[in-house]
């Protein structure tokens, strides 16, 4: 027998051991491609394409099928290091990697989260501007843009008004990344604050915008989300925690009703993408010391576990015709909650809808017939690490090839610029505009 052989490969699990320091670019794809090695039937590293000076931008996956989408199993997402300076978000990705795949088999959560679900996992979309801090700070250091100098999260299609800049590598990167996968939820991680944000980031008078907010047709939803998150970490719960920023009660806020914010990757990711996104941010000082890093990791882990366990929130399953066939880019909506981009079966005629407990009436359009109307009802307990399952058979024999494989109806234009400001979401209470007054009133520069 080999013994140096056989030692080897009982210390294999031990080479992912990651120490709390900052990980740069070389030693961060080191610990990728161990964990992909040593953990090959459950991850895939791959790249989904290059920053300007060429740094991959790696994403791992993690679940029982890491390589290709199994039907039923959604998809989920984290993104961090948008901005480069802001450090905390990259490497808690790296020790949820780290927690994920080491408790597979042994942590009966993350057991079932993996069999369930198939996560993506982005540490830095901004390699560029990380490996560019030359003089970390609290609140702002060279690289918090791309080496182009491009705000990343200030770059993508805006649907509410014009975003004329030049689409960035990382930026084209992560919009194709979108387009190839079936992501049902998602969050951004960032720093200079400490608080869960979620859409809209900007917004039009259709959208609540004369009261200072900005809300989706799934507001209940993005607020439950934030909630979630925002509730399990012991400081952002607070709201407070960051002396010179505004307060956020419970930790949570409106993306527009903090600051108005154009060219947003979460809004891009909701409106056409059909991925339910929230903004992180994790830290008051956007990059601090290496020495607070634990305790962000425990103050965070329960919450970036909790969070991806809401993938499995709602209604899914799939759309056939009377022959059986499944049917794709079919328009699976909730009557009275439509998108202005409508969310679509994929190319498997899956539909996934993130619903709180509930009733609900299923619109289900194919071009050329009637809709087709059922109602469901979202249980208060959920099913265990799966949405309620309930396939749709029409009641014809679909035209496949008649139904569009893209959604005219959608160009990357500001789709809300000519909205008439009818949503009964919009509508004001007192409460509400004294809360406004208060939030003009005290508004801080944008972080």
């Amino acid at each position: 027998m080999d013994f140096p052989c056989l030692w080897l490969q009982l210390l294999l699990p031990l080479v992912t051991a990651l120490d709390f320091n900052y990980h740069h670019q070389e030693e961060m794809e080191a610990f990728l491609k161990t964990v992909a090695q040593n953990y090959s039937s459950i991850t895939h590293l791959h790249s989904i394409g290059k920053s300007v000076k060429g740094r991959n931008l790696w994403v791992l996956v993690v679940g029982r099928s890491p390589k290709e989408h199994r039907i039923g199993i959604p998809e989920f997402k984290y993104v961090a290091n948008m901005h480069g300076d802001e450090t905390v978000g990259r490497e808690l990705l790296l020790h949820l990697i780290n927690h994920l795949v080491t408790s597979d088999g042994k942590d009966p959560e993350i057991t079932n989260l993996i069999n369930s679900t198939r996560i993506h996992i982005m540490p830095s979309m901004n390699p560029d501007g990380f490996e560019a801090v030359k003089k970390p700070d609290c609140y702002y250091s060279i690289g918090r843009e791309n080496y182009n100098q491009y705000d990343l999260n200030r770059n993508f299609p805006d649907a509410f008004e014009y975003n004329n800049v030049s689409r960035q590598p990382e930026t084209e990167a992560v919009m194709k990344w979108l387009n190839t996968e079936t992501f049902v939820l998602s969050a951004n991680l960032h720093g200079g604050a400490l608080v869960a944000s979620y859409p809209f980031d900007n917004g039009v008078q259709a959208t609540g915008a004369l009261y200072s907010r900005s809300l989706t047709p799934d507001d209940d939803v993005f607020q439950y989300l934030a909630h979630t998150y925002a509730s399990r970490n012991p400081n952002m719960k607070k709201g407070d925690e960051c002396k010179s920023k505004m307060n956020f009660p419970n930790g949570v806020t409106n993306g527009y009703s903090w600051y108005p914010l154009q060219g947003g990757m979460q809004d891009y990711n909701y409106i056409w993408a059909q991925c339910f996104e929230i903004t992180l941010e994790l830290s008051c000082c956007k990059y601090p010391r290496e020495e607070k890093l634990p305790s962000f990791w425990n103050n965070n882990k329960a919450s970036l576990i909790e969070y991806m366990k809401q993938v499995h929130l709602g209604i899914k399953g799939q759309v056939f015709d009377q022959n059986g066939n499944p049917l794709p880019h079919v328009i699976v909506e909730v009557q009275d909650r439509k998108h202005i981009c409508p969310y679509r079966t994929n190319k498997y005629g899956e539909y996934y809808l993130l619903l709180l407990p509930g009733s609900y009436i299923i619109n289900v359009t194919v071009p050329g017939h009637e809709p087709y109307l059922t109602k469901v009802i979202i249980p208060e307990k959920s099913q265990n690490f799966s949405a309620l399952k309930k396939d749709i058979l029409l009641p014809f024999q679909g035209q496949l090839d008649s139904i569009p494989a893209s959604n005219p109806s959608c160009p990357m234009i500001p789709l809300y610029r000519n909205l008439p400001s009818h949503s009964a979401a919009t509508k004001p209470s007192l409460f509400l505009f004294l809360v406004t007054l208060l939030h003009i009133f005290f508004k801080q520069s944008k972080m």
